[in-house]
């Protein structure tokens, strides 16, 4: 990982604990996880979920819908809570940029978690959004509402986060043969979340 990314990963292990009692669970973002369930395939009920942090509340809102979730995050402690609450499913630590599971999903999703990457390193993730998202399989994720990098606070930490141009993020979706279904900036009634919701073509 580059120096942010090691960061930003060393700073969610260190606070596991803390960002799980702290973390809003009453699913305010219900109605584009509602969303992405809709458009999920009917023969690909599983979600990739990218940087799945302590699997609650957005792993657990699929789960209890019926999807079978692997996740993955950089963070081991994170990771052990998704293990201790739902063993049944698949958690793995790991470095979301440049996975190669040899096998797709019906939905993808990088929810608070993609915009932690560099500028360089989210423009690589499309090909690994592209290479796990099944033929219609819905991919949501989060960003800045223009170009830059900023940096946040946690439990004492400062995160980095970092945003392309809109206009990139819609060139890097067609490219990678993803329509846009939602953009949606500084949504208030989604915690002031910047949302993209694509489909992926075929």
């Amino acid at each position: 990982m580059g120096k942010q990314d090691t960061e930003v990963a060393e700073n969610y292990e260190a606070i596991a604990d803390w960002f799980d009692r702290n973390r809003d669970k009453t699913l305010f973002e219900r109605e584009y996880l509602s969303n992405i369930l809709a458009r999920m395939p009917k023969d690909e009920g599983t979600l990739f979920d990218l940087g799945c942090g302590t699997g609650e509340p957005i792993a657990r809102f699929f789960i209890e819908n019926g999807v079978k979730v692997t996740g993955v995050d950089a963070a081991p402690r994170m990771v052990e809570y998704c293990r201790a609450r739902f063993p049944a499913h698949e958690w793995r630590v790991g470095d979301m940029r440049g996975l190669e599971l040899g096998r797709k999903f019906g939905a993808v999703l990088a929810w608070d978690s993609f915009f932690h990457l560099t500028q360089e390193a989210q423009r690589g993730m499309f090909a690994v959004f592209a290479r796990h998202a099944a033929p219609g399989a819905p991919l949501a994720f989060n960003t800045g509402t223009e170009a830059g990098e900023v940096y946040g606070t946690m439990d004492g930490r400062d995160f980095h986060h970092a945003s392309l141009a809109t206009d990139e993020y819609r060139e890097l979706l067609n490219a990678h043969g993803f329509d846009v279904v939602t953009h949606k900036a500084d949504d208030a009634d989604c915690g002031g979340r910047t949302v993209w919701l694509a489909q992926k073509r075929g």
